[in-house]
């Protein structure tokens, strides 16, 4: 292989070290962290600062600020999140991601195959899970380190090219081309993080004195800003498809990014010269990588400082390029939360997750409302409504199941996380099994009109009763389930034997008014069927009222929820 391969492949082949080791660990971090993440993004429904800390708290995390960029955007799309709260996350983001740059200027180089050896094997040989990531963290940690290395030591024979020399120096002699190069760099591997750990790697080359940076700090902060420019596609891209203000938070992190980089760029040579001063002092080479690192974070945390006072401007600039347009009306066999951007954040998907269901516990609970209303009113109009809802119903849950399928094989969540997820399964089942029975029972309320079957008075008391029973029921059980009424348990926990006795109850009222001659013997059949339909309707919202009992709380998962 000539030496010109080597270098391309070796310096890719590092990168893709570096990208899986960062992505490892993001991932073990994760896990580690467990219900820690929630609590830090519940720090974002305060105020502005401390959107600004949960951005930072969670990309330190997630070690990407384009995660935790397309987090913000899901939730903003999903309604969790203002777009005001969202922007003053993606500002924390930014001065989060910076964490990377500064690890990697440490200079651990003699330590790589420790951290490599040692995580491997604690996480090979201990079975708890906690442990188990904590070592997979480390071990990832060390694979980063040994990406970064890879790349170092194959860029070496580029700085003794006079060709590559040459291109160098046109790039650090003007600043705009040193953007655009970094732009690229990010656009084509799509990290920011990655594409500073090259240039943090490169500028550490000796140029033909052997003393100096090839490419020196001047020639180094361009590149920085367009690496931070590049980034923001990423953000754009998750955002297509989005609500308006999912867009607009994604064009919010460009803007962010964009005028940093228009106002930096003028004061290259003073910024430099402020960083060199701030920074530990020695040969170039040696102390260049954390200059570029220390350049990076004061780049974010300078613009963060100065669009926090002027947040409202930026919320008003995003709505200007992207505004309101006329709002159309909501199909309810569409989701309204889920967001695909946001599985590899489980605590984020879950909240997503637990609004799905109850969005689809709200149509069902419309169902109910409309078979009784059927059943009191006699109008067939509403049956109609009924069957379109259910139809709406089916469609949801095949679409929440199919998202808990691809979060559980993105292998990201923990134990305690699978155990939450599979009782929101649960509660899923009979929240659909009830919109299958409320369809059923306005095809037989639809029989009783078409045929014309004549009830007695005293049967359609007890159906409207036992219909509003179920509601009432229903409503209970699915406010208990979010954990914030009491009252609500307690009145599911007294009235449950009521609703489990409601169809014993009824059959046998039926069959006394069959034999007193106030009811036809004929109709028993289809009276019975509307009476088996309740009863299995009084089960399901028994069940859901002992998952609210064995403490699945939705609250659990969005109690952080803007209010």
């Amino acid at each position: 292989m000539n030496d010109t391969l080597e270098i391309i492949f070796g310096l890719f082949g590092g990168l893709a070290i570096f990208i899986y080791g960062m992505n490892l660990m993001s991932e073990c971090l994760q896990k580690a962290a467990g219900e820690r993440m929630k609590q830090i993004l519940g720090l974002l429904t305060r105020n502005r600062l401390m959107g600004v800390l949960a951005g930072a708290l969670v990309t330190a995390v997630l070690q990407s600020s384009s995660a935790t960029t397309v987090m913000a955007i899901g939730f903003v799309s999903a309604g969790l999140m203002t777009l005001p709260q969202a922007i003053s996350i993606i500002f924390g983001a930014n001065i989060g991601t910076t964490i990377t740059a500064q690890i990697i200027a440490f200079k651990i180089t003699d330590y790589i195959y420790v951290f490599i050896f040692g995580g491997f094997i604690v996480s090979f040989v201990c079975k708890r899970e906690r442990v188990k990531n904590i070592a997979m963290t480390v071990f990832a940690f060390g694979l980063l380190f040994l990406g970064i290395e890879t790349m170092g030591s194959v860029m070496k024979p580029l700085a003794s090219s006079p060709v590559f020399t040459d291109m160098i120096g046109k790039v650090a002699d003007i600043p705009v081309l040193g953007v655009l190069v970094g732009t690229l760099m990010t656009l084509v591997v799509q990290s920011s993080s990655a594409t500073i750990a090259v240039l943090q790697n490169f500028a550490s080359q000796a140029g033909a004195d052997g003393v100096t940076s090839i490419l020196g700090l001047t020639g180094a902060i361009p590149i920085l800003l367009g690496d931070n420019i590049g980034t923001t596609i990423t953000a754009l891209l998750a955002s297509i498809g989005q609500s308006k203000d999912a867009r607009r938070t994604a064009v919010a992190h460009s803007l962010f990014n964009i005028s940093g980089a228009v106002l930096f760029i003028w004061f290259v040579k003073p910024y430099a010269a402020l960083i060199q001063y701030i920074s530990p002092s020695g040969p170039e080479i040696e102390v260049i990588s954390r200059q570029i690192a220390n350049a990076h974070t004061i780049f974010n945390i300078t613009m963060t400082v100065l669009w926090i006072p002027l947040l409202g401007l930026m919320v008003k600039l995003v709505m200007k390029i992207i505004p309101d347009g006329k709002r159309k009306e909501a199909d309810p066999a569409k989701t309204i939360y889920l967001d695909k951007n946001v599985l590899s954040q489980p605590a984020a998907a879950l909240k997503l997750v637990a609004k799905e269901t109850l969005h689809c516990g709200d149509v069902v609970r419309m169902m109910l409302q409309d078979v009784h209303g059927t059943v009191k009113s006699g109008d067939p109009q509403m049956l109609t409504k009924v069957r379109e809802y259910g139809h709406a119903v089916e469609s949801l849950q095949g679409e929440i199941n199919e998202y808990l399928a691809d979060l559980f094989s993105s292998g990201a969540l923990t134990e305690q996380q699978a155990t939450q997820t599979a009782k929101l399964m649960y509660v899923l089942s009979d929240v659909e099994r009830m919109g299958s029975l409320s369809v059923e029972m306005a095809d037989i309320i639809q029989e009783k009109i078409e045929k014309n079957y004549q009830y007695s008075g005293e049967a359609m008391k007890d159906l409207n009763d036992s219909l509003k029973q179920i509601e009432i029921m229903y409503t209970n059980a699915l406010t208990a389930l979010m954990g914030n009424d009491d009252t609500a348990l307690k009145k599911m926990i007294r009235h449950k034997g009521e609703v489990l006795d409601l169809d014993i109850k009824m059959r046998k009222s039926h069959m006394q008014r069959v034999t007193e001659g106030k009811c036809k013997r004929s109709l028993s059949a289809p009276f019975m069927r509307i009476l088996h339909c309740i009863d299995r309707m009084g089960n399901s919202c028994v069940n859901l009222a002992e998952v609210a009992m064995n403490q699945l709380n939705f609250g659990y998962f969005i109690a952080e929820e803007t209010k």
